[in-house]
């Protein structure tokens, strides 16, 4: 087994080989975690999101698809949730509308295009069924490429996850921006105060130009990290779908992104980035990369009773599209 460490920042990030672990469903995004009553629940989504559960990630078994309340155009992917103390659950989903680019737009295609908004839902039983609370997060019909030599999008905000931060007052979104203009494409930031997170249309705000002042729907980007190459040439160059945790260990933010280089998606590997300050879009550490690998979705479990994905110690599991074969350490650099 190897193993390779990294000091970025003054942390040290190691990666240990380890036994394959699987998530217990098929995998197509990031996919949250939550506790209720000692036991870790999951879901995973691949169009529409499976909830399974077990005592910890290495003891899961495989449950069956939740049930959405209200319906929707097109599949619906569930990337991030948040547990209130009462243990309501909102969550928020990547949704691809089957209908939203033209039909003239799809002739030849192999695969029809899209362009993927964010959505608010909330779940009263334990994430098993969830009421749609409406868009929160998209890119307007005058962002759309429509003769776009990308493989999937033709616009759109999505691949992403959220984050309460540390104070309690804001979620803090981190996703894609598919946008025709490329200053607008990359890894982009908006937020939400924690008291709209029942109602949540018209609350989220983007980060655009020095400050949280754009719409969260069809509003403008600043994005965090730009493209190098345009999403919509032949040779893209361009992270994504970010997920992040806040690590108990170093007290750092924690973000996993893909790296994509061709239009069909194809990827370079996998990169890590911190930060003390989710309101400080500058203060994230350049992206190292941890991991050369072609699979997408990178995110940590946190192995210690009550950890996620969205908050975790010393060690967790690293997976990436749903399969763990590395154990993820973080210290600081100048700890024994």
């Amino acid at each position: 087994m190897t193993s390779t460490t990294f000091n970025i920042a003054g942390i040290r990030v190691t990666l240990d080989e380890a036994p394959l672990l699987s998530f217990p469903s098929n995998t197509d995004c990031n996919s949250p975690i939550w506790w209720s009553q000692g036991r870790m629940h999951i879901l995973n989504s691949t169009g529409h999101p499976v909830r399974s559960s077990g005592d910890d990630v290495e003891h899961m078994t495989r449950g069956g698809p939740i049930t959405y309340t209200g319906w929707r155009d097109g599949g619906r992917w569930i990337e991030s949730v948040h547990q209130d103390p009462d243990g309501t659950l909102f969550g928020w989903y990547h949704n691809e509308p089957a209908h939203y680019v033209p039909d003239e737009y799809q002739l030849g295609r192999q695969f029809p295009m899209t362009a993927p908004f964010i959505g608010a839902a909330a779940s009263y039983d334990n994430g098993v069924s969830w009421d749609d609370l409406g868009l929160v997060l998209a890119g307007g019909p005058d962002t759309l490429n429509l003769e776009a030599r990308n493989f999937w999008f033709a616009g759109g905000n999505g691949d992403f996850s959220v984050i309460l931060d540390r104070a309690g007052g804001y979620f803090y979104f981190l996703f894609g921006t598919y946008y025709r203009d490329v200053s607008q494409q990359g890894i982009s930031l908006a937020r939400m105060r924690y008291g709209d997170r029942s109602g949540p249309v018209g609350k989220v705000m983007k980060w655009h130009d020095g400050a949280w002042k754009e719409p969260g729907l069809n509003g403008r980007v600043t994005p965090v990290w730009p493209v190098v190459a345009d999403w919509y040439s032949p040779s893209p160059d361009t992270f994504w779908g970010p997920s992040v945790h806040w690590n108990t260990a170093i007290e750092r933010y924690v973000i996993l992104m893909n790296h994509a280089i061709d239009p069909r998606w194809k990827q370079e590997g996998i990169y890590l980035s911190l930060a003390s300050d989710l309101a400080d879009p500058a203060g994230w550490t350049p992206p190292t990369r941890i991991l050369e690998t072609t699979g997408w979705y990178p995110q940590v479990v946190g192995l210690g009773a009550g950890e996620t994905e969205r908050q975790a110690s010393s060690v967790s599991r690293l997976f990436i599209h749903g399969k763990s074969e590395h154990v993820i350490r973080f210290a600081r650099a100048n700890a024994s």
